[in-house]
């Protein structure tokens, strides 16, 4: 994949190695946990990578389970580099996508957010969309699971139901990471942010601004203000927060526990509610 001989293979993690080359380049080798998942990531990567506008780690191929990726070097957050993410990040949604929905070129209908499944399928209305292939396949997974009631999941069922009056302005298909937590958002030597692990389709451009907030990601203010330079929001953004969260709050729900479950019955009574 490489052209280059590999000299020397160290283990990083269960799922992570990194391979020196003859030439003394280091590529990371990821287990990505299924050939199906290894095409969507690649497919993911190459997809944001296209934009031109945020660091992304060059796919040098994939073959079985596995990807080799270029290695980021790992560097210190700062500021700088904050804003500079912000203004990448929102020149890739600007990038768009076909629909809501859309996987990457060379994607799958069938993809991956982490572990868990995710259904590529189009849409060309937000709210409904995403009420049925982003939110309620997760809700109805977490009920299964007994990680949330059946009672209890009325209200995030009410909150679907109001979504066309919830989402507020209408807005094109952005194209998003997708997946976009912390532990994604890699800070690198060269002063640049590196984006890792997409679960990359065509959707709306506050989902991604919603999940980067959720579990803490540094500087976070000089990454929105970087953002609003390039791209402002539309007014209410902040309080449309919760609804964003209602995709990524039950894909926790089933794997990490009940926690994840309250976080998001925490957002869906009062939206719910009116």
């Amino acid at each position: 994949m490489t052209g280059r001989t590999v000299t020397a293979v160290r283990t990083v993690s269960g799922s992570l190695a990194e391979a020196v080359l003859d030439d003394g380049r280091v590529v990371v080798v990821k287990d990505a946990g299924g050939a199906r998942a290894a095409r969507a990531e690649a497919a993911g990567l190459r997809w944001l990578a296209a934009a031109g506008t945020v660091r992304v780690p060059v796919v040098h191929g994939h073959h079985a389970r596995r990807l080799v990726l270029d290695r980021v070097t790992r560097g210190r957050p700062g500021r700088e580099a904050a804003v500079r993410f912000g203004r990448g990040l929102a020149g890739l949604h600007a990038a768009g996508a076909p629909a809501f929905g859309a996987p990457p070129p060379g994607g799958l209908v069938e993809a991956y957010i982490g572990l868990a499944p995710m259904r590529n399928v189009g849409g060309g209305d937000w709210p409904g969309w995403y009420a049925e292939h982003r939110v309620l396949p997760y809700l109805r997974r977490a009920v299964d699971d007994g990680t949330m009631g059946a009672g209890e999941a009325g209200a995030v069922e009410r909150v679907c139901e109001r979504l066309p009056e919830l989402a507020g302005p209408a807005e094109p298909p952005a194209r998003l990471h997708g997946d976009l937590w912390n532990g994604n958002v890699l800070w690198g030597a060269d002063g640049h942010v590196h984006l890792i692990d997409p679960a990359a389709h065509g959707g709306h451009r506050e989902t991604d601004l919603a999940m980067l907030a959720l579990f803490g990601c540094p500087h976070l203010d000089a990454v929105l203000d970087g953002y609003r330079r390039v791209a402002p929001l539309a007014g209410g953004w902040e309080t449309r927060i919760g609804v964003h969260r209602l995709f990524p709050l039950p894909v926790h729900a089933v794997p990490f526990g009940r926690d994840y479950a309250k976080q998001a019955l925490a957002v869906a009574r009062p939206a719910a509610a009116g």
